[in-house]
């Protein structure tokens, strides 16, 4: 599994480990945002049974990924979650986006064929639908316009999968993640950020007027959903969300109250690769998988919030942005 120390990653190692299966962690520990955080969740998966590590880039074509494949006896599949993730990220650096998104995804289904290993999951984002497709978001829908780099990387993987499952007949299930959210998250995305700031006495930045929406998804129902696209399906492109969008603003007033302190908002121009709402369409991954989210969102936020004070010593030093 790629992405091993990131953060959807190594919730989804967790449960597999909990279920009993042998994971190969994949991660080159970057520094894309506050590498406390990759460690943290590595040091976590390094004290579990049937686990193991390899520090590689995936876009390194040379001998460790190879040998990481040989080495790792016989592979069930691969779950590449390692990505350059953050649209805004992607406007400033559209190369790094590219060589990882895409030339790391060729890697690793190059390693498949060459490995003869059967299923390939990869993780694309819901940022493909762009600004013009009607909500909520169906797997159908006209995803050939996207507005940032890092969605573009992410349709480019897409595509590349389905040669690899027609050429060479790999099983390979799409997931389009939606907000992902939860303890130990991603430090450049607005539910850590607004529980770090509000719990630290910081302005709370908001870009644009607070009033678009995302539909928040819970890391574990995310981790769950993961898993159960390991099963066959031959080539399907599947959303995990939680197809309940919520208001920035509303959710912000959520973690004012999980964390028990109130906010100092200031408001700030909206990015122009930012997009206003976002919304699942989940029929598919009922369909196919049984999957269905758990979590509401007060729940999950109370959960993130218990996770920082109690992580506080630290976290509270994240590099968040602000």
């Amino acid at each position: 599994m790629t992405g091993a120390a990131g953060f959807i990653g190594s919730h989804v190692a967790e449960r597999l480990l909990d279920d009993g299966h042998r994971v190969v962690g994949i991660d080159n520990l970057n520094d894309a945002y506050d590498v406390r955080l990759k460690h943290w969740r590595l040091d976590r998966l390094l004290q579990r049974d049937g686990f193991t590590f390899h520090a590689i880039d995936i876009c390194d074509r040379t001998g460790p990924l190879d040998a990481a494949f040989s080495g790792a006896g016989d592979i069930h599949a691969v779950i590449n979650l390692a990505a350059r993730a953050g649209v805004r990220q992607s406007v400033e650096a559209p190369h790094v986006y590219a060589d990882t998104n895409l030339g790391g995804t060729l890697n690793l289904l190059e390693a498949c064929r060459a490995f003869s290993v059967p299923k390939f999951v990869l993780a694309s984002s819901s940022s493909l639908y762009g600004m013009k497709n009607p909500m909520p978001y169906a797997e159908s829908a006209n995803t050939d316009g996207p507005v940032s780099p890092y969605a573009a990387s992410k349709k480019a993987a897409e595509v590349m999968c389905h040669a690899y499952h027609e050429l060479h007949g790999l099983d390979v299930t799409v997931f389009r993640y939606f907000t992902v959210y939860g303890p130990a998250g991603r430090p450049d995305m607005s539910p850590l950020r607004f529980v770090q700031w509000i719990a630290e006495g910081r302005p709370v930045t908001v870009f644009g007027d607070g009033s678009q929406s995302r539909d928040f998804t819970y890391v574990d129902d995310i981790a769950r959903g993961t898993i159960a696209g390991l099963r066959p399906l031959g080539y399907e492109v599947i959303n995990l969300g939680s197809d309940t969008p919520v208001v920035l603003l509303d959710a912000l007033h959520l973690i004012e109250e999980a964390v028990g302190k109130r906010a100092q908002i200031e408001y700030m121009p909206r990015h122009d690769a930012d997009i206003t709402a976002t919304w699942a369409d989940i029929t598919r991954a009922r369909t196919l998988l049984g999957w269905e989210p758990r979590t509401p969102l007060r729940e999950g936020i109370a959960a993130l919030a218990a996770w920082y004070q109690e992580n506080r010593h630290w976290a509270r030093n994240i590099k968040t942005g602000a």
